[in-house]
């Protein structure tokens, strides 16, 4: 059972597992939920992981420290009953004002919860090593700020949050894709990038797409060759981690 075993145990953090990566991939690279626990570092939350798909009960906002939801291959547009029913339970934390970060399919997932819009991006979709601007309201926002004002992330999407929440904090974007990433809440991110990506993992989806990507009219050698590292955008994993691990320190008892 999740939550806290004595009043001085922080609880755990969630990884809401909502898909999986390309099973050669998941093979010698392991899966999306590994590469988020990596990338938060070694942070003194427990971590715990549930996949909704399966059936695994998402736990009440009071008996977690934090959640991240990762990608996906499903859409949200599909509004499967297991992903309507996740929505919901985001749509819990954020008024809980629990930490949370969604990534890609969980940006979008977040986004479609509170009353915006995800589906398929008009201009098809964006995959690769892309530049990302900040917005001036990311200045002082306390996952982004600090990061450089334009800067590289991994990204592969086919839908997006095509129209942000009520109330929504727009925070970075692109020519491409506007809604890079927003926050509601003090504490609610979406990232439509991917901060858990390296660059051998991006390779490696172009090149398991090269297919649909040249029947789409995009050159998967232009991509390959355009693919770096993204130091910064990886760092919002750990910047993330803190957050929750302070907000959880705040909240324990002495």
């Amino acid at each position: 059972m999740i939550g806290r075993m004595q009043d001085s145990r922080p609880r755990p953090l969630a990884i809401i597992k909502a898909g999986e990566t390309f099973s050669t991939l998941r093979e010698t690279r392991g899966d999306f939920e590994r590469w988020v626990s990596e990338g938060l570092g070694p942070i003194g939350l427990p971590i715990v992981v549930l996949d909704p798909r399966r059936g695994d009960t998402l736990p009440s906002p009071r008996q977690i420290s934090g959640a991240v939801v990762t990608g996906s291959h499903a859409m949200v547009s599909h509004r499967a009953a297991w992903s309507e029913a996740t929505g919901a339970w985001l749509a819990q934390l954020v008024a809980q004002g629990t930490p949370l970060l969604g990534i890609c399919f969980g940006h979008q997932l977040l986004a479609h919860a509170l009353g915006g819009e995800a589906g398929d991006h008009p201009g098809g979709p964006e995959i690769g090593t892309v530049g990302v601007d900040l917005t001036p309201q990311a200045t002082d926002d306390p996952l982004l700020r600090g990061l450089p004002a334009h800067f590289p992330a991994q990204v592969v999407h086919w839908q997006s949050a095509l129209r942000l929440p009520p109330d929504a904090v727009h925070l970075a974007g692109n020519d491409f894709e506007p809604h890079q990433a927003f926050r509601v809440g003090p504490r609610a991110w979406g990232l439509q990038f991917h901060p858990e990506f390296d660059d051998t993992v991006m390779r490696d989806y172009i090149e398991r797409m090269a297919p649909d990507l040249r029947a789409r009219g995009l050159d998967p050698a232009a991509l390959r060759g355009r693919v770096a590292p993204t130091v910064a955008s990886a760092g919002l994993l750990r910047r993330f981690g803190q957050i929750a691990e302070d907000h959880e320190a705040a909240a324990l008892p002495g």
